[in-house]
């Protein structure tokens, strides 16, 4: 029996079938195009030998047929995808056909060595498996001869000579796991090189200046308590009217036409791998599965990943009780040192058979037709786009007053001051769902980190000092908004927690990270990062100016000159005025103008982001 076997012919078919030609044509043609049909699905190899041990009929070899030409997909991706032919019976077929071997790793094992010659994660991503040395060769199992030819030249320049056993993807990827299981927990937590990673986050001029900066304050308000309210009076003001000037000018450059998406047709769409993280989900089939099959999207080239914990029975039980389609896998996360999402995420990444990934959380809506438009987006974009970022946008809006404002805050973030960011060629944070990257250019800057709360924002701001840019595509991803108070702040306490970490890592060498940037996006992180901490850190000191309207005075008014006060009152109203105008723009985007009135009391909202704000940094001491 041969170990490896020549190339074999793909037979082409005619496209167009059904009524539109028979109207145009008659019937005449429509029979011979059936004809044709038939002949090439039979001509086919693989479908002849389907055929001929009756695994498949004649109806599905010709529908299967038909739909590889119209996609440029490999048949037995097709048969697998919509007919579920399983990948066993489709790697028997093969086998046969080609006189190879067939080996099942789980009973015997690869050596451990060879794979390790070519690389664990590598083998992963690959779905080939150095197996043993057969005389000077090395069997390399593989799931199909194509998958094979495909990588033969690296397994040879790693191996030396190579010879072709099958086996399926999943017995590749489960005997991988298994044996490997340790290196790949090891490689997901300490992706990032550690002087890039939050691991060491407590070191550095920023967490010195930190300290330094809270020791003067304690000893000012011990000292001359009056003086220092004054003080960062001005200064909050000052951050306010900043802020507020960033983003009139994000409102303003992004006042035109909502752009027209532009979606990808049939024609070589790239495989997608959609990397979706589950924690305690019980209820996974009553919605997100049902909203991934709602996806626009050949199934041939959509690989999604559902990973979870290996803690997680709630999860795991309700996967048990859920019949997955073929493009859905389960990817389980074994115990480490530390569970984290980005952990989970860096994980499943060597897993990803696309060459785009895409972020989903568990609740998430996503418009039907935007992986063709991610598709098309990354097709015409430079090389230099990296990430593309989908709107978000939250379904249960109407839930009560604090998902209304929760909605209102995330159109002002995610339609007029992100993508006015990205237009103004600043440092754009990333949100955690709804993203895309390239793969290869992912994997090059060390996936996520790992012990970072908030790994997108870190993500998008190391993009950035990468060279490469964010792109916002015009498609919706809907969630859920928290509507319960304290897990609310539970939730912003860990992103402004994670803020607060992704400045100290990155604030470790300031001239480096101003070299990385330039001057201009070096002043949009210290705006971002540093001064959305401040804000809400002094916010308290910005709402004592609303004594004035109610008639009382304000502690400031006997310190300051008068000139000086009633300045700082007309930028604070200034500033509130500007807040309103985008919320009303952004809600006019979304659609959602209903919710106009509820922004007005966007005041009562964000005195929660103070209270999450100083919960995160005493989690933190």
């Amino acid at each position: 029996m041969s170990l490896f076997a020549t190339d074999f012919d793909e037979t082409g078919a005619l496209h167009d079938t059904g009524a539109d030609l028979e109207s145009a044509t008659g019937p005449g043609l429509v029979d011979q195009v059936r004809i044709a049909t038939r002949v090439a699905a039979e001509d086919d190899p693989l479908i002849r030998r389907l055929l001929a041990t009756d695994q498949i009929s004649a109806r599905i070899a010709r529908q299967a047929r038909l739909i590889a030409d119209r996609e440029r997909l490999p048949i037995a991706d097709v048969l697998r995808t919509r007919f579920s032919v399983s990948p066993r019976v489709l790697v028997l077929a093969e086998g046969a056909d080609l006189s190879c071997p067939l080996v099942d790793p789980a009973v015997q094992p690869p050596d451990r060595a060879l794979v390790g010659r070519y690389g664990v994660a590598r083998a992963m991503t690959h779905t080939v498996l150095p197996w043993r040395q057969v005389g000077n060769c090395t069997l390399v199992l593989a799931p199909c001869y194509d998958t094979f030819l495909r990588h033969r030249t690296g397994l040879e320049d790693a191996l030396g000579p190579v010879r072709m056993a099958l086996c399926t993807t999943d017995q590749i990827t489960s005997v991988l796991a298994r044996a490997f299981g340790a290196d790949l927990v090891q490689r997901a937590e300490t992706r990032l090189p550690a002087s890039q990673s939050s691991r060491g986050w407590r070191t550095g001029p920023a967490m010195v200046l930190s300290m330094l900066l809270v020791s003067a304050l304690a000893i000012t308000a011990v000292t001359a308590p009056v003086t220092l309210l004054s003080v960062l009076s001005i200064i909050a003001v000052a951050l306010l009217v900043l802020t507020g000037t960033i983003k009139a000018a994000a409102a303003l450059i992004g006042s035109g036409p909502d752009p027209v998406p532009v979606t990808a047709e049939a024609d070589m769409l790239p495989v997608i791998t959609l990397l979706i993280p589950l924690y305690r989900e019980g209820a996974i089939a009553d919605h997100l599965l049902t909203r991934l099959e709602a996806l626009d999207y050949p199934r041939e080239r959509l690989d999604v990943c559902l990973v979870l914990e290996d803690d997680d029975t709630t999860t795991r039980t309700a996967l048990n009780r859920t019949h997955l389609l073929t493009w859905m896998r389960p990817i389980v996360v074994p115990q480490g040192t530390l569970r984290t999402k980005p952990r989970a995420l860096n994980y499943a990444l060597d897993f990803a058979r696309g060459s785009i990934v895409g972020i989903y959380d568990a609740e998430d809506a996503p418009d039907p037709n935007q992986l063709r438009i991610v598709a098309a987006t990354f097709a015409t974009a430079p090389p230099q786009v990296a990430c593309l970022q989908g709107v978000l946008d939250y379904y249960n809006s109407s839930a009560n007053w604090l998902t209304r404002c929760f909605t209102i805050e995330y159109a002002s973030w995610f339609r007029v001051v992100l993508p006015g960011y990205a237009r103004m060629g600043l440092v754009v944070p990333l949100g955690g769902t709804a993203l895309f990257f390239r793969r290869e250019i992912l994997e090059g800057l060390g996936g996520w980190d790992a012990h970072n709360v908030t790994e997108d924002a870190d993500l998008g701001l190391r993009l950035a000092r990468a060279g490469f840019q964010t792109v916002f595509i015009p498609s919706v991803t809907f969630e859920e908004a928290n509507g319960r108070f304290w897990p609310w702040v539970k939730q912003r306490s860990r992103w402004l927690k994670g803020y607060a970490i992704t400045y100290c890592v990155h604030m470790r060498n300031p001239a480096r990270l101003w070299r990385d940037l330039g001057a201009w996006r070096f002043f949009g992180v210290q705006v971002l990062f540093a001064g959305t901490l401040s804000q809400f850190l002094l916010a308290p000191l910005i709402w004592s100016f609303w004594l004035i309207p109610l008639g009382l005075n304000h502690p400031a008014a006997a310190l300051l000159p008068v000139p000086v006060f009633w300045t700082m009152v007309g930028l604070f109203v200034l500033a509130e005025v500007t807040n309103l105008g985008v919320a009303a723009l952004a809600l006019r985007r979304a659609n959602k103008r209903w919710l106009l009135p509820w922004a007005l009391s966007l005041q009562l909202y964000f005195p929660l982001g103070s209270i999450a704000v100083y919960k995160g940094l005493l989690e933190l001491t």
